[in-house]
């Protein structure tokens, strides 16, 4: 019998009613009270998110900044203390080992913040690379995050916390790391000052389908270890000119060379539903499969994400995915689907 991780906010979940499932070892809330009704809380009013199970390692020491500078391709060199980064780290070909956040405490304190499917293949990977003695240590299950997103009212108890304005939606927001004795209090306090202004508890299954309408990229399905940074469209976090780092000649070389395929999005011309892994079929040839489709909740169309060769990814093109055995129209569109109002900025 297999057994699951919970995270600290397992009583919550349990006491709110949330149909819970295993993901990437980890037993999480998929939906409360409906992702529909989830989904349109985030882009309209807001949205309280557990992902305590994403991993968090700490880097420690005078050459911390140098390991982060090896094994990602972002330039971390660039932060400034208070300051957190979205970045990626290669395998020697390029490829993705996964993508994170960097955020900076100080010169010699830094946090990694990983997806939960590789938390121990990333520690691993960064641990067979350290030739630079920094300290690393994995702290993913004495560290709670939360994600209020889109929500600008409220407070943390009395407790140490980050709170940092990332996210993962394509709205504006905040995650909070603390640790994991307050996690209750703090749930509870955001969601009851939240509630007069719409707030929602939120899963993963509305989390999905909100990062793929702003095409924030999920690993595993839209990058992976045999695919690109460049050809997920992630060349503007690698900075090729900030020195020796893993990846860096084949990612070099592939920008001089341009790649063969490349990430694009979607949207079906009938009412069929692209769901992942579907083939992508151009000129009666199979030539890939969507990596994320799902109808679109805010935009009332059906959306995905597709590699398609570099001749047929420019904006209008038109393809067909095939399914249950019948070839669909789709049409290559600008991204991200969605883009949040100005006002939320304001």
């Amino acid at each position: 019998m297999t057994v699951y991780k919970r995270t600290p906010l397992y009583p919550v979940h349990k006491r709110l009613g949330a149909r819970l499932i295993a993901f990437s070892g980890w037993e999480m809330p998929v939906e409360y009270s409906g992702i529909a009704k989830e989904h349109t809380a985030v882009r309209t009013a807001a949205g309280l998110f557990d992902v305590s199970h994403m991993g968090e390692f700490e880097v420690l020491g005078p050459q911390a900044l140098d390991l982060i500078q090896f094994v990602t391709t972002n330039d971390a060199g660039k932060l400034i203390d208070g300051q957190a980064q979205y970045s990626a780290m290669a395998y020697p070909l390029g490829t993705a080992v996964d993508d994170l956040l960097v955020y900076r405490h100080n010169s010699e304190h830094f946090m990694l913040v990983v997806n939960a499917a590789n938390t121990v293949k990333d520690f691993e990977w960064i641990e067979s690379h350290n030739r630079f003695h920094a300290a690393i240590e994995d702290i993913t299950d004495r560290v709670t995050l939360i994600a209020p997103y889109h929500f600008t009212h409220g407070k943390v108890l009395d407790a140490d916390a980050i709170v940092s304005r990332t996210g993962y939606t394509g709205e504006d927001g905040f995650e909070l790391y603390f640790a994991a004795e307050h996690s209750e209090s703090i749930w509870d306090a955001i969601s009851e000052t939240g509630a007069p202004l719409g707030l929602l508890p939120a899963g993963l299954g509305a989390r999905n389908t909100l990062r793929l309408e702003g095409k924030l990229l999920l690993y595993g399905n839209d990058m992976d270890g045999t695919t690109s940074l460049l050809e997920a469209g992630l060349g503007w976090i690698v900075k090729l000119g900030k020195g020796e780092f893993i990846g860096r000649d084949a990612l070099l070389r592939q920008k001089q060379e341009g790649v063969k395929r490349k990430l694009v999005g979607f949207e079906m011309l009938g009412r069929e539903i692209a769901r992942d892994h579907y083939p992508v079929v151009i000129d009666e040839q199979t030539v890939g499969h969507v990596t994320s489709g799902s109808p679109s909740i805010t935009l009332k169309k059906n959306i995905g994400l597709a590699y398609l060769p570099v001749d047929y990814s420019s904006i209008g093109t038109r393809f067909h995915v095939s399914i249950r055995d019948r070839l669909c129209d789709a049409q290559v569109v600008p991204t991200p689907f969605y883009k949040r109002r100005e006002r939320d900025s304001a």
